[in-house]
């Protein structure tokens, strides 16, 4: 006789099965239709509500996922569940199985394999489930109870109940003592929990041949003894020494409570059965005999049912995604225990080392003069973890950014997200690296004078969220009523606008929540202020169709909104508040003149104005200026670009304009216009943010690879000088915006309305016009300079006499000047900082200005090829100068100009491969 025992290592593991997906028929054959149903409860795919797909194949011979039915994230490619209710689906496999997935009559079929995804691919099911296909032999499949371990109290009732094929007869053990025996398929037996501890049962069916077993586990409790919390314990993990922990879990409403990890085996007992304050909120229970410095994996188990990780932990064990991130990544990471527990789980580590800071005296930039460059790690770099993206701030600082913005970076669903679907909140996401790589960078961006904010989403959360999955109503799909976090449903009635599930900020527990996440960024992380995400959905005033996003004026908003920032301010006075708000300018107003910074999006117009259109007005960005808007203080964080709009360039190398030669689909037109954009942008008083790559002319759509999905960073565009020199242009706005108080002035005007655009700003010691042609014709534009006299072009170092402060200025299309009435340090072209090397040391040009010759002198290290080439200021090659041997030292070249045109000219020297020096030359 063969006897088949299932083992108990995987009695959590099957339960994780049984509760995803039960089969009809449970013993299914490979020439028979089959129905799947999914439960999406504990999952992955909490709280999702859309149309969900299988990938889905065979086990053949052996070999996983054969016969798989279409591709990965190919929707019409591959079978859609039909929905019966909220968070149950059902997949109908017909005619057959071996049909279904046309596989052979030879193929030994052994399992079916799935993993379940959102129509989007931003939710999945993991790890892979594999669900038996039997043949005509002994099987046998316990239904009942769902939930193993079993957790009851004593006399409870428990109910077994099981399925048998080709059984002669079934048995039940308790401890190894028969309880029942009989015969047929289908069985249910009450168990009477009549001692405490643990029981185990096992079910086995026979026939004359073989027999097979399965068993679990239940445990009689005895009632939770009432304790008071020790003095000084904070919700979460507290470290009392190296090697004693207590836990602290904040759960009303919940019976009891057990701790389960691996320092106790995952094992259900009474030295994990966990304690219970007086007025019944709290859990606790106090380890010890930890070994200091060992990462231990852990769960809190309630009320027999649910397992979450701790809501306040610094670190995640996820099943899911921690299998996808490569130890270069992320060391030592602790492996998932896939045969004891499934979901998130949390990890403590006694005796961890401190992280040693090395800036302890920054000073963040006034908010006059930010210049915020918003990243997502994820696409910033390709290795994707912050010790990459230390690297990079080389880049960063020559730029001139004084602040940097993370994308979300706290544990979010999946790996590949941009962030804003959140789960644990005081975890940083492992696929960017180890937290203290993230304190490492934050520390270096603080010695070069640049601050970090932490872009976060707290309106709302998602499934795997443990303040969503305690309190969730399996029934409904959604929040429970009792939940102390969340509302039930979203208070958007506009399905645009609802994402995850929606936090209860009028809720006391939501605020301490709320409270404890942004002091707890801002003193073990020392991030410098926040980015609050979608703020308009913080209230809990109803949003229905007369006012789909929100945006109309909220009082009881308003007050929550200031609560918050008041908290923030109370322990860093000096801490960035700004709220992705985008609603009417009476609360915007309000909160700004209160000391928040708000999102000023202007995508729109700046993206017309540098497409080229201007019918009715629609590429006037003058809404960028706080004074346009009639507030007090200048917190408009005004952008022409953020992760969530498509991006200039690609909007101009696609629905440019034309006119003649002047096509703004042209890549080289298109990036000049976009230096004309950095000239009308950096300019205006106020904080301003850009969106990584701007400042290279990214030319990706937001849609290329899915909206969401991974864009190339493209560190090659630097290689071309086209893209470098508007880097060169924005970064020395940006150089002019830090430095010089006229960018701060209160005096100063905007006409952007038409094509032919204007700037004036005036301050104590100095006056500046920035004037600039975004049409694609020719075109002219009165001044209105502040005064007669001598001004200065910025980018030419050219003079200018003006007798009359309305002489029209002629400007080519794409053309721009900016004009100071000091004199400025011309800034250098491109190349001449990155790029020296080779044999040049240096070059100089005499005269310049020009008219009829001047001369090169060169400066050589060694002896080498040199090559000479004059270009205009689009970039194309007008003449060839010298292209030839020269010897080391000081050398020179003369050549004739006479044949030029008056204007402004780039000459560029070659010295070895790669190595070009450009400079400027004024023919007149």
């Amino acid at each position: 006789m063969r006897i088949f025992f299932i083992l108990t290592a995987i009695l959590f593991t099957a339960l994780s099965l049984s509760a995803q997906i039960t089969v009809d028929p449970p013993f299914p054959t490979a020439d028979e239709p089959v129905t799947v149903y999914l439960n999406t409860e504990g999952t992955g795919l909490e709280g999702y509500s859309g149309t969900i797909y299988a990938h889905t194949g065979l086990t053949i011979d052996g070999e996983n996922w054969q016969n798989v039915i279409g591709e990965w994230g190919d929707n019409p490619s591959q079978p859609a569940l039909e929905e019966i209710e909220p968070g149950s689906y059902k997949l109908e496999i017909i005619p057959s199985i071996r049909d279904f997935y046309g596989a052979s009559e030879t193929d030994n079929i052994t399992e079916m394999s799935f993993v379940f995804r959102s129509s989007d691919g931003s939710q999945q099911t993991s790890p892979d489930i594999f669900y038996d296909v039997y043949e005509q032999s002994l099987a046998l499949l316990i239904t009942a109870p769902e939930f193993r371990p079993v957790i009851v109290q004593l006399n409870e009732t428990i109910t077994v109940e099981w399925n048998t094929n080709l059984a002669d007869s079934s048995f039940l053990f308790i401890d190894d003592n028969l309880v029942l025996a009989d015969t047929g398929s289908t069985f249910s037996y009450d168990i009477t929990a009549s001692e405490y501890g643990k029981k185990w049962v096992r079910v086995e069916a026979r026939n004359t041949t073989d027999v097979v077993s399965e068993s679990f586990y239940y445990y009689v409790r005895s009632d939770v003894v009432i304790e008071n919390l020790p003095e000084g314990t904070r919700d979460g993990i507290n470290y009392i020494s190296d090697t004693r922990v207590v836990f602290s879990l904040y759960a009303p409403e919940k019976e009891f409570a057990f701790l389960i990890g691996d320092f106790n085996d995952w094992e259900v007992s009474d030295a994990g059965y966990m304690k219970q304050t007086p007025d019944g909120n709290l859990f606790w229970l106090e380890v010890d005999g930890l070994e200091p410095g060992m990462q231990y994996i852990f769960q809190y188990f309630i009320d027999g049912k649910i397992r979450v990780g701790d809501m306040y932990c610094e670190q995640v064990s996820d099943p899911w995604n921690d299998q996808f991130i490569p130890s270069s990544t992320y060391p030592g990471l602790p492996e998932y225990p896939f045969e004891k527990t499934s979901g998130i789980a949390s990890v403590i580590q006694t005796a961890q080392e401190p992280y040693e800071w090395q800036s302890n005296d920054f000073v963040p930039p006034k908010k006059e003069d930010l210049v915020i460059y918003e990243l997502l790690v994820r696409d910033f770099v390709e290795a994707h973890d912050y010790s990459t993206l230390t690297d990079t701030l080389d880049y960063l600082h020559r730029l001139g950014v004084n602040a940097i913005e993370l994308m979300p970076v706290n544990e979010f669903e999946g790996n590949l997200s941009w962030g804003y679907n959140p789960n644990y909140y005081f975890a940083p996401d492992k696929y960017y690296g180890h937290r203290n790589t993230l304190k490492a960078f934050i520390d270096e961006c603080h010695q070069r004078g640049i601050a970090v904010i932490m872009d976060i989403v707290l309106n709302h959360a998602y499934g795997t969220c443990p303040f969503v999955v305690m309190y969730w109503d399996t029934e409904n799909n959604r929040p429970a009523a009792n939940n102390p976090w969340f509302n039930q449903q979203s208070n958007f009635t506009n399905p645009d606008a609802q994402w995850g599930n929606d936090f209860n900020h009028e809720s006391p527990e939501t605020q301490q929540l709320v409270d404890s996440i942004n002091s707890y960024w801002m003193s073990e992380y020392r991030f410098d202020g926040f980015r609050f995400d979608f703020t308009k959905g913080f209230g809990n005033n109803i949003k229905d169709n007369s006012d789909p996003w929100g945006s109309n004026y909220d009082a009881d908003r308003i007050a929550l909104l200031k609560r918050m920032s008041d908290e923030i301010w109370k322990r860093n006075p000096e801490a960035y508040v700004i709220f992705e708000h985008l609603s009417e300018n009476t609360e915007e107003k309000e909160l700004a003149d209160y000391g928040i910074m708000m999102w000023g999006n202007l995508n729109y117009s700046y993206s017309e104005a540098a497409m080229g259109w201007h019918d009715g007005g629609k590429s006037d960005f003058s809404w960028i200026s706080y004074q346009k808007r009639g507030w007090n203080d200048p917190n408009v964080v005004g952008y022409a670009e953020s992760h969530d709009e498509e991006r200039m360039m690609f909007r101009n190398v696609t629905y440019g304009n034309s006119a003649g030669e002047k096509d703004i689909k042209d890549t080289t037109v298109a990036l000049r216009r976009q230096q004309l954009i950095g000239n009308f942008f950096f300019t205006i008083p106020g904080p301003k943010m850009v969106w990584q790559f701007g400042e290279r002319g990214f030319d990706y759509s937001i849609d290329y690879n899915g909206r969401l999905g991974e864009k190339p960073p493209r560190w090659d565009y630097m290689e071309d000088w086209k893209r470098r020199t508007l880097w060169y242009t924005w970064a020395s706005l940006i150089e002019l915006k830090k430095e010089e108080d006229v960018f701060e002035t209160s005096d100063y005007d905007l006409d952007v309305n038409g094509a032919l655009k204007k700037i004036r700003l005036t301050a104590e010691d100095m006056s500046v016009v920035v004037l600039g042609n975004f049409d694609v014709e020719e075109g002219s534009i009165d001044p209105e300079f502040y005064s007669t006299g001598t001004w200065y072009e910025f980018w030419t170092g050219e003079e200018m006499d003006v007798t009359d402060v309305n002489n029209p200025v002629s400007l080519q299309a794409g053309e721009y000047r900016l004009y100071t009435n000091k004199k400025l340090e011309t800034p250098d072209f491109v190349g001449i900082k990155e790029n020296i090397g080779g044999s040049l040391s240096d070059f100089t040009i005499y005269p310049n200005p020009a008219s009829d010759q001047v001369t090169l002198a060169l400066h050589l290290k060694q002896g080498s090829e040199i090559t000479v080439a004059l270009y205009d200021l689009q970039g194309r090659k007008i003449d060839d100068w010298y292209t030839g041997q020269l010897p080391g030292g000081l050398k020179e070249l003369h050549t004739d100009v006479s044949y030029l045109e008056t204007g402004i000219y780039l000459i560029s020297i070659r010295s070895g491969e790669g190595y070009r020096q450009t400079r400027k030359l004024f023919v007149k």
